[in-house]
């Protein structure tokens, strides 16, 4: 597996998102989501991604439990500031200096690891300033509990503030072929200004850009994408357009859809003017890890990228990418 640098991070070019491992996506099966966890350890993608409001909570034990013994070789990322209860409620975005503080001790109890290699701050609180939120995260450095600092789904100016604080190794937020916001809105720009690590989250879409899904239907009764906007009414048929164009390149190379899709997230770290920008898909499925991992190997050509580009353009998604996009980008 190539590498990347995120700052002064060094991960794998994939990562693997876990959160559908506990929650959103379904019925979880545990013993099958250690068995992702391992096999993509065995495979190199080690770049391993949770948050504490994942389960709520049992995410990040399932991911210590996992890499129990193997510490050493993963790059571990978990997440503060979507405050929940243990009951599944949410309490909103906390970003107090004493919260951050105290939800990094408790990360760090069920992740059952001394420190954590890049911890990021999961929303913004626009009710705290974000110097505040950021010197307790230079205090956890300091500590020894941290190694490095992130943030997802911040605005250039948000970015640029907290960074002056506490240096930013990465920004994560949604990018793909039908969330293509970071380049429009400057947050690619910043990072790469900056020597910010872009991660990108749902570089499938949420597996839309996978072409499986063909109807709502698809999903199961309890998977929060039923009441994503992007797969609803005239939206969902306008995306399955979208799907469809790619998955046409897709077959002409000779790969799956959702492999053409995260090459060409991966293939944007080497675009004059961007920064390294590594994909964290998301499965619970030995199966799918397998085919995700093999994208890494899949080289596109100038006249490929370009095709890609007609076929998904800036802005061709259509829909908001959540039912309430209050706490992104800010």
């Amino acid at each position: 597996m190539r590498t990347r640098r995120l700052g002064e991070l060094t991960v794998p070019a994939e990562g693997l998102g876990c959160m559908g491992m506990s929650e959103f996506y379904g019925t979880a099966d545990q013993a099958e989501a250690e068995r992702t966890i391992h096999r993509a350890l065995d495979l190199g993608v080690t770049f391993l991604d949770t948050a504490d409001m994942y389960g709520p909570f049992t995410n990040e034990r399932l991911v210590g439990q996992a890499i129990a013994g193997r510490r050493d070789e993963v790059v571990l990322a978990t997440k503060f500031g979507n405050e929940r209860g243990e009951d599944g409620s949410y309490r909103g975005v906390n970003g107090r200096p004493d919260y951050v503080r105290t939800a990094c001790d408790a990360s760090l109890q069920r992740l059952g690891v001394d420190v954590i290699d890049l911890y990021y701050q999961h929303r913004v609180d626009t009710t705290v300033p974000v110097e505040d939120t950021w010197g307790a995260l230079a205090e956890l450095v300091a500590a020894g509990k941290i190694r490095h600092a992130g943030i997802s789904e911040a605005s250039p100016e948000t970015i640029r503030r907290a960074h002056a604080v506490q240096p930013v190794t990465a920004v994560q937020t949604e990018y793909s072929l039908w969330t293509r916001d970071p380049e429009e809105n400057g947050v690619l720009a910043t990072c790469a200004e900056l020597g910010i690590g872009f991660v990108s989250y749902s570089p499938i879409g949420r597996g839309f850009l996978s072409g499986e899904i063909r109807s709502v239907d698809d999903l199961a009764s309890d998977d929060f994408r039923r009441h994503n906007p992007r797969f609803q009414g005239e939206a969902f048929e306008q995306n399955l357009r979208l799907v469809d164009r790619v998955r046409e390149i897709a077959d002409e190379k000779g790969v799956t859809a959702s492999q053409l899709a995260l090459a060409w997230v991966m293939a944007q770290s080497d675009r004059p003017g961007s920064p390294d920008v590594v994909p964290i898909p998301g499965t619970k499925r030995v199966a799918y890890l397998e085919e995700n991992a093999a994208a890494a190997d899949i080289e596109l050509t100038a006249d490929e990228l370009a095709r890609i580009d007609q076929a998904a353009p800036v802005g061709a998604a259509q829909g908001d990418r959540y039912p309430d996009m209050s706490t992104v980008h800010r």
